[in-house]
């Protein structure tokens, strides 16, 4: 079974809601993993604007 990805953050979500925005918007049509586990530091995460640690997909369909 494909991992399940919130539309508007990227974060996978394995529950009824995003655990970030609170949203119930998921796809399992996405590209590309990332895992940030040090947000703070992480030039990349900066750049998508990830503020918490985490699973996320690169692209979200």
């Amino acid at each position: 079974m494909k991992k399940k990805a919130c539309k508007s953050c990227k974060i996978f979500v394995e529950g009824d809601s995003c655990p970030i925005c609170k949203k119930s918007s998921f796809s399992t049509n996405w590209q590309g993993r990332i895992h940030f586990t040090n947000v703070e530091k992480s030039m990349i995460a900066h750049e998508m604007g990830i503020e918490k640690k985490g699973e996320y997909t690169i692209k979200v369909r």
